[in-house]
């Protein structure tokens, strides 16, 4: 039976990915493909949400797939750890709701980001580049951030300095103690290095994609596991590790 998928944002980069991914999977049929002119009441009868648009729009759709008792896949950026604990009460309050919040579809991102964590427990100065192309609105970007509060909770209960120079503009916005610098550069797909610096060494943990298919397999896998969820999942980590114990 082919799970139905309603794509929200689907002329964008992403939408535009989603629903050719859709169209070529024998297990997954496209209900529907909303823009910005759609009414969002078109995803109703969809098995799955997939939604890739600006946080002011994805809270819109995230409040109707639950209250509409729908899973949902949120592709957009911005969703802070606040906003992300709101969302873990409204999704709970919904048991038949499912949400899936996944700041990056790449593997290999998944893989940086998990080990930066465990880096971040060696190390005290740290810091995030991220680069991403000249389109992108937001910054700094989903993924950094996410970085950024991987760091800090692996590293709970140790002594986090102050960061010397917070309040300087130039060195960046600071999320979970962590600086973030965010460039946006023509010819650019997305970058992220995180930095550590030691006692006479520097480690750097570097990612980096050429285009949107690396995160084909994060799209399909999301989507799929988003058919059967309930409550609120975070990060493509969480979506891996929920399928390797299935």
């Amino acid at each position: 039976m082919s799970i139905k998928v309603a794509v929200v944002g689907a002329t964008g980069r992403m939408g535009k990915l989603a629903l050719e991914l859709i169209d070529a999977a024998q297990d997954l049929q496209l209900h529907a493909a909303l823009d910005s002119k759609s009414e969002l009441s078109d995803v109703l009868g969809a098995d799955v949400i997939f939604e890739v648009t600006r946080l002011e729009v994805s809270e819109k759709v995230a409040d109707f797939a639950i209250a509409n008792d729908m899973k949902l896949v949120i592709g957009t950026s911005g969703w802070s750890a606040a906003k992300l604990a709101e969302l873990r009460t409204k999704a709970a309050a919904k048991s038949k709701s499912g949400v899936l919040v996944i700041p990056n579809f790449s593997i290999g991102s998944m893989l940086a980001s998990s080990f930066a964590a465990q880096a971040g427990k060696f190390f005290d100065s740290i810091e995030i580049v991220e680069a991403h192309h000249a389109g992108k609105v937001d910054s700094p970007s989903g993924t950094a951030v996410r970085t950024a509060e991987m760091i800090a909770d692996a590293r709970q209960g140790m002594t986090q300095p102050l960061i010397p120079g917070v309040g300087q503009e130039a060195r960046g916005e600071v999320v979970a103690g962590i600086p973030i610098h965010s460039i946006r550069l023509a010819g650019v797909s997305a970058k992220q290095d995180v930095v550590f610096g030691g006692e006479s060494e520097v480690l750097t943990i570097s990612h980096e994609v050429s285009s949107i298919r690396s995160y084909v397999h994060g799209i399909l896998l999301s989507i799929r596991t988003a058919a059967n969820s309930s409550g609120l999942i975070v990060g493509l980590q969480s979506v891996v590790d929920a399928n390797t114990k299935n």
